[in-house]
C-alpha cells in the first residue's frame, strides 16, 4: 500500500490542485488503517468538538498545535500535582517501540503519565489504562495538550481486551506495561503501600476496591498467609512470620503499615542487611490484594493477538518473579515448537506469534540509577509480532 501511494504522488499531474486532494486523501486514509479503527481521535474532519476522557465522559478537543511535534512547555504547577512517578528506562522503551506519527500504542499502566507522554511527543496516538484515580486524575491535567491524540481509560491492563473491543480497536502497533508500584504510592502514606511510614494497611491500586492487606493478615489463617508470603515474594521466613501474625492479631487486629512492620523487623532483626525485614511481606501482600500475578499472566496470553504484524510488546517488571512470568510467556510464545515426553515427536506451536527482540532483560544504566535509584530493580523484556 506504501508503493502504491509513492505512485501516485509522484507524476505530474496536470491539475496540480487535483494532485495534491488526491494525495491528501491517500495519506488519510493509510493514517486510518495504520491506526485501526479508533474514532475517538482525530483521523476524521466529520469528528465533532468534544472527545471521550476515559469512558462516558467528554471533554473539549483542543485546537490542532500550529508548530511540528515539539514538545508543549509543561506548567510549573504540574509537578505540585498530588500524583508524581518519576518513569524508568524511559529511552530503552522508545527505542523498543519506535513511535512515530500513525502509529497506536496502547499504555496500560498510565501512572504518573511519563511514558505515554514520551510516545505522544514522537507523534503518535496513545490509548492508556490505570485503575488508580488519582493517576488518572494527574494524567487529565499533565497531558492536556495532546488531547487530540490521547484517549485515558480507568480500569486494570488485564481487561484491555474487552475495553478495547467495545471501543472499535482492530489493531494496535505497540503494547506497553509497566507493572508495580510506583513511586507516588510508596510515598503516599494514606495508600498503605510503605513499610517506612505510618498509614493504613490498605495496598490497594483501586481505591474503589473493597478488599485490603489488613483484610488477609487480620482474617486468613497461618497457612494461607505463609503461603502468600512464599509464593508471592519468595520470604524464606514465611512460617515464621505467618505465626507471629496469627499469634499477635489475636491480642490486637493489625491496622496500620508500622504495626505489621514493627512486628517484622521484631521476630526477623535485620543483622546489617541493607532490605528491610519487612520488604517481601508488603510485596506479597500487595500482589495478592491486587491480584498482580494472576492480571500480568491474563495480559501476556492475549496482548500479541492484538499487536499488528510488526507490532512490539514491551514489558518492565521490578522484582524476580514478575521477570520471571514474562520470560516464560515471551519464551513459549516464540517457539515454533513444543515438546512432551509423552509425545513421539515435537509439534508446531499454534501460540507462536512473537519474535524475542531481548534474549535477557534490558537494566537501568548508571546514569539514570544516579538520577532514579528506584530504577535498580527494573527489567525490560521486548518482543515483536510475527508476520501472519
Amino acid at each position: 500500500m506504501l508503493h502504491a501511494s509513492a505512485q501516485i504522488a509522484s507524476p505530474i499531474n496536470p491539475v496540480p490542485n487535483l494532485g495534491s486532494a488526491l494525495a491528501a486523501s491517500v495519506n488519510r486514509a493509510l493514517e486510518f488503517f495504520q491506526v485501526g479503527v479508533w474514532p475517538w481521535f482525530g483521523t476524521s474532519d466529520a469528528m465533532d468538538h468534544l472527545m471521550p476522557w476515559g469512558r462516558g465522559t467528554l471533554t473539549t478537543r483542543p485546537s490542532p498545535p500550529s508548530c511540528d511535534m515539539e514538545p508543549p512547555n509543561e506548567p510549573v504547577s504540574t509537578r505540585e500535582l498530588p500524583f508524581y512517578h518519576l518513569p524508568v528506562l524511559m529511552q530503552e522503551v522508545l527505542d523498543m517501540l519506535q513511535p512515530a506519527p500513525g502509529k497506536l500504542i496502547f499504555d496500560g499502566t498510565l501512572g504518573g503519565g511519563g511514558h505515554t507522554e514520551a510516545l505522544l511527543q514522537k507523534g503518535a496516538h496513545v490509548v492508556a489504562m490505570d485503575q488508580d484515580d488519582a493517576a488518572l486524575s494527574y494524567a487529565r491535567e499533565r497531558l492536556k495538550p495532546y488531547a487530540d491524540r490521547l484517549c485515558v481509560m480507568k480500569g486494570n491492563f488485564r481487561d484491555f481486551a474487552a475495553t478495547l473491543g467495545e471501543a472499535g480497536v482492530t489493531g494496535l502497533d505497540g503494547m506497553l506495561i509497566d507493572i508495580g508500584v510506583s513511586s507516588h504510592h510508596l510515598d503516599a502514606a494514606e495508600r498503605g503501600f510503605s513499610f517506612a511510614k505510618e498509614g493504613p494497611l490498605d495496598m490497594r491500586m483501586n481505591t474503589s476496591a473493597g478488599f485490603t492487606a489488613a483484610d488477609i493478615v487480620n482474617t486468613y489463617s497461618q497457612e494461607e498467609i505463609e503461603r502468600i508470603l512464599r509464593d508471592n515474594a519468595e520470604e524464606p521466613q514465611a512460617r515464621r512470620i505467618a505465626r507471629a501474625i496469627v499469634h499477635d492479631r489475636e491480642k490486637q487486629p493489625f491496622t496500620t503499615t508500622l504495626q505489621l512492620a514493627e512486628m517484622i523487623a521484631r521476630i526477623c532483626p535485620q543483622h546489617g542487611k541493607k532490605k528491610h525485614p519487612a520488604t517481601l511481606t508488603f510485596q506479597a501482600l500487595r500482589c495478592e490484594v491486587n491480584q498482580e500475578y494472576e492480571a500480568l499472566r491474563e495480559f501476556l496470553k492475549a496482548a500479541p493477538q492484538w499487536l499488528k504484524p510488526g507490532g512490539r510488546l514491551v514489558v518492565i517488571s521490578f522484582h524476580s518473579i514478575e521477570d520471571r512470568i514474562v520470560k516464560q510467556a515471551f519464551q513459549h510464545q516464540s517457539a515454533p515448537f513444543i515438546d512432551r515426553p509423552e509425545w513421539p515427536e515435537a509439534r508446531q506451536n499454534p501460540d507462536c506469534t512473537l519474535r524475542l527482540l531481548t534474549r535477557k532483560p534490558v537494566e537501568a544504566g548508571e546514569i539514570e540509577l544516579a538520577l532514579n535509584p528506584r530504577a535498580r530493580s527494573a527489567r525490560l523484556r521486548a518482543a515483536e509480532r510475527l508476520p501472519q
